[in-house]
């Protein structure tokens, strides 16, 4: 909630507000009439602008339903600030655990994501523990006294009360804060009409693998190594390769429509020195079926673990191969490339152009990263069919096999899988999507953008505009649906973008890092076999006080500049995700070294993993994903 300002301007026009009365002779009067009549002139003049008068004078407020958050038993999620978004800026149906007062009048709304805002920076209460209090109801923030030094005044002196969030997730994992906001259901109403549409035109579809490949977005929420002339959110280490990037069209293009060529691929790899290296790759073409490259490949470090029962890989197999990764890698690369001139040709014939060809794997991504390849077409088994229990779950493709295809593969037991078996499974599965369509091996409801759902709405006459100011490059993750998305350095670089979007947009949000910088949340995953992480000691005083003065600086700024009935939307997300991070680490430590076969007695205390570590776990899991959101409307 936000606390009210006395003396506000809209205060001080609601106190200045006067009928305005005529006498019967149609002169103004001066004084009440003798016998306390006054005739009333031009009713209906005077009912609008009594109603403009009555919106000029009312203030758009939040109050929480304490007795409807009490009845749910859990706090507040994430997805329900998604859905107090859309009901301000869209369509979305009322929140029950929050009573708006003229939401109608509310122009715009902005949400702000800042990570690092903890109850104990903000002076704030902990949560009970008694059993017969609620964590979960809104807890009132306390004025900051006079003369004292309050770490964050700007909170403290604009909301009145924080109120508890809970981050998605299961027992184990807390899942993305950034998809569960901008991704959500579609409507039925609107789920019955893309059904209709797609019904209508999938009996003139052409079955064109290329309806399946994954979008940018997707790539990079699978960690895809990405080419350069797509997005710059891959740097390649040494060693890498890309391929090239496909010509553009030209009028000198022969009229022949070329058909793309598309590659099923599958590798395996072993355990050495450096982590896990290719060991084979098996390359079949999708229309033939036929085998097109099947290479054993040498490791270039010693290798510790042929990893068998998964690989199929044995010693006497690869003892005598010589070819390496950089020889794969070219061969690869030349079944990807266009090809070359030729010297001899005349030219009179226009050639079709040369289209890049299409890879399809299952968690294709892991393939590409063995091969160090980065590649713009890819089809993900994994992402193309659903796990039964959803996102952000992945099945498995021995059990899609199973499922949707009534075969069985990978039955070799410690003989490991067969690249060329799991290659064909992913061409079948291709296979019958494009049969039975796109909705085939769905599970889940359909979601959606948050700014699909806005660009739909019929609340505001002239186009809905969003806009996301964040750190990184939102324009090739979750603001790629968004009318404009601007790409931020620093913090400082996230102000100035938001006070350039508020004023053209609708809907802005923006997220401040500096604060979760600071603290280390931000923390990229460790690669795997590398060495397990150590928690580091929180920042002292003299760190943590000038970016707290700053980033509370930089709030005052932006909230100044906004205008009139804007609803202010500011939550953190989580807690201090690091334990979790850390003990999910030792945990697949310890299930990897397990599948490795490694005896359970030759572990280290580093990989040892107890029922007491999974209790441990669960705990901090449950920490982090505590938030804080706070509300107000100017």
């Amino acid at each position: 909630m936000k606390r009210s300002q006395a003396g506000s301007p809209a205060a001080e026009k609601r106190s200045n507000k006067k009928a305005k009365t005529s006498s019967s002779s149609g002169q103004p009067m001066d004084s009440e009439d003798p016998e306390g009549w006054t005739k009333v002139e031009k009713r209906k003049q005077k009912k609008t602008q009594k109603q403009e008068d009555k919106s000029d004078s009312t203030q758009p407020r939040f109050m929480y339903a304490n007795s409807e958050i009490v009845k749910r038993n859990h706090a507040i999620g994430i997805d329900d600030v998604r859905d107090l978004v859309l009901h301000l800026t869209a369509d979305g149906s009322p929140p029950n655990w929050l009573r708006i007062n003229d939401s109608s009048l509310i122009q715009k709304v902005v949400t702000l994501l800042i990570p690092g805002l903890t109850p104990a920076l903000l002076g704030l209460p902990p949560l009970p523990t008694a059993a017969t209090s609620n964590p979960n109801l809104p807890i009132a923030i306390p004025l900051p006294a006079p003369g004292s030094s309050s770490a964050l005044p700007f909170i403290a002196s604009t909301f009145s009360h924080a109120c508890p969030t809970r981050a998605p997730g299961d027992q184990t994992h807390m899942h993305s804060i950034l998809t569960a906001f901008f991704q959500g259901p579609i409507t039925s109403a609107e789920l019955k009409k893309r059904a209709n549409t797609q019904s209508n035109s999938q009996r003139t579809r052409e079955k064109d693998p290329a309806q399946y490949l994954l979008t940018l977005e997707q790539m990079v929420e699978n960690e895809y190594p990405i080419p350069s002339y797509m997005a710059d959110v891959f740097q390649k280490p040494d060693g890498w390769i890309e391929t090239p990037e496909e010509p553009k069209p030209s009028l000198l293009d022969g009229p022949v429509k070329a058909k793309r060529t598309v590659y099923s691929i599958d590798c395996e790899m072993c355990l050495t020195e450096d982590g896990k290296e290719l060991t084979r790759v098996c390359l079949i073409d999708f229309y033939s079926g036929a085998v097109v490259y099947d290479q054993l490949v040498k490791p270039s470090k010693p290798i510790l673990d042929y990893l068998t029962r998964w690989s199929g890989i044995t010693a006497a197999q690869l003892g005598p191969v010589t070819t390496t990764l950089a020889q794969v890698q070219a061969h690869i690369l030349r079944l990807l490339s266009p090809p070359a001139a030729n010297p001899f040709s005349t030219g009179d014939a226009p050639a079709a152009p040369h289209l890049t060809p299409i890879l399809i794997g299952h968690s294709l991504e892991s393939d590409l990263k063995a091969l160090k390849l980065c590649h713009p077409l890819c089809i993900d088994t994994a992402v193309l069919y659903h796990h039964p229990r959803g996102r952000p779950l992945k099945p498995g493709l021995a059990w899609l096999t199973k499922k949707w295809c009534g075969r069985e593969i990978q039955t070799g037991g410690a003989g490991g899988h067969d690249p060329e078996e799991d290659a064909r499974a992913c061409l079948e599965l291709l296979q019958k999507k494009m049969d039975m369509g796109p909705g085939f091996g769905e599970f889940k409801t359909d979601y959606e953008s948050i700014f699909e759902r806005m660009a739909r709405t019929t609340k505001r006459v002239e186009k809905h505009r969003a806009a996301v100011v964040d750190i990184g490059n939102p324009a090739v993750m979750h603001g790629s649906k968004a009318t404009t998305a601007i790409g931020c350095a620093d913090d400082e670089e996230v102000l100035k973008g938001l006070l350039d979007a508020v004023p053209s947009h609708h809907f802005v949000f923006g997220r401040f890092m500096a604060l979760a910088n600071l603290l280390g949340w931000a923390v990229p995953k460790p690669e795997a076999g590398a060495p397990l992480p150590e928690l580091a000691p929180p920042p002292g005083p003299e760190v943590l006080e000038p970016v707290l003065a700053t980033l509370n600086e930089q709030l005052k700024t932006f909230y100044a500049s906004l205008p009139p009935r804007t609803a202010l939307v500011v939550f953190t997300g989580h807690s201090d995700p690091r334990q979790m991070a850390l003990l999910n680490a030792r945990k697949s430590a310890f299930e990897s070294a397990i599948r490795s076969g490694m005896p359970a007695e030759e572990l280290g205390p580093e990989l040892h993993w107890s029922a007491a570590d999974g209790r441990d776990l669960e705990e901090a899991v449950a920490l982090a994903k505590r938030g804080l959101l706070f509300l107000g409307v100017l």
